[in-house]
């Protein structure tokens, strides 16, 4: 029997598809871990679990509960380093950087005067981010100076987190931008997302069509899925007339709107590679938090959803 710690905050669509591919899954035992309805001792194993799963949508529960795991002796995907590395922008940034993969330009300042001065620096438009945060949220495109002396106090106010300034190049995007989804260090599918706003997360209204995996898409999806650590994760691109360039990776992705889009059972794959990892740590194999990358089928010769997921 494999036991998989399911962690979450509560049961979106995305996981409710994954409980269900566990569940259906002979030889599985789910253990649902709500992150916000118990205390951990530290210094105790909190479940009797092979894998945890992390689902947390609160960045900060996931990570701190996924370190109590792993502390412990239990695989957690993702690991909490790769959480880590993708749940803080700054520390995105700095490993595509290092690891020469395109990305936008990136300032970071710490007081309201040198914020100011590093979007000047920047130039208009630009983009002002909190370091950690999703769905598009607390955003801004700053136009004009005028724009950013009023969105850097406000900022100034929101507490100690915002006073970190992360101030990113602008990038005139087609209309659309582009997720690829990746599981271990391979790609298994991708969609463009569209919409007038230059936000374009499905969260905030962007539609989703499919986006073929073309080499160089695969290529960079491989290449900064190498560089994070791997696992599974959902990168997002930009199209510019000097090729694909990659604006941030997501440890803990959201797909409702990507299997019957795509024509990829995202979620069964998923799970094969939690299952992996259980495997893993079955065997007696405990020295790495995170499991080996797995190696699926050619991107050619992708699975197809099942029924279940094309509604």
């Amino acid at each position: 029997m494999i036991r998989v710690g399911f962690l979450f905050s509560r049961l979106r669509v995305e996981e409710k598809y994954l409980l269900e591919e566990l569940e259906r899954r002979p030889g599985v035992d789910v253990i649902r871990i709500n992150d916000g309805e118990r205390f951990f001792d530290i210094a105790r194993l909190p479940e009797q679990a092979d894998v945890l799963f992390e689902r947390s949508i609160s960045y900060l529960r996931g990570l701190y509960i996924s370190k109590i795991f792993a502390a412990n002796g239990v695989r957690v995907v993702n690991s909490p380093e790769v959480a880590e590395r993708c749940g803080d922008k700054y520390i995105t940034s700095q490993i595509l950087v290092n690891a020469g993969i395109p990305t936008p330009r990136v300032y970071m300042a710490f007081d309201q005067e040198s914020a100011l001065a590093a979007v000047e620096a920047m130039g208009y438009p630009c983009v002002i981010k909190p370091v950690i945060g999703s769905w598009g949220r607390l955003l801004a495109r700053v136009d004009d100076r005028q724009a950013a002396e009023a969105f850097i106090e406000h900022k100034a106010g929101l507490g100690v987190l915002h006073q970190v300034y992360y101030i990113q190049e602008y990038i005139h995007k087609p209309g659309r931008d582009i997720r690829a989804f990746v599981i271990g260090e391979e790609p298994i599918c991708a969609i463009y997302r569209t919409s007038e706003n230059w936000i374009t997360n499905t969260a905030r209204g962007g539609v989703a069509s499919n986006c073929p995996l073309t080499p160089e898409l695969v290529a960079i999806c491989r290449q900064t899925a190498q560089a994070i650590g791997g696992g599974l994760l959902a990168i997002d691109l930009f199209e510019t007339e000097h090729g694909l360039m990659v604006n941030e990776v997501n440890h803990t992705m959201e797909f409702r709107n990507s299997i019957a889009t795509t024509g990829v059972n995202i979620p069964a794959l998923m799970v094969d590679y939690v299952l992996a990892a259980a495997k893993g740590h079955e065997a007696g194999d405990r020295q790495h938090s995170q499991p080996q990358p797995m190696r699926f089928p050619s991107w050619q010769d992708r699975p197809s959803a099942g029924s279940v997921f094309s509604a």
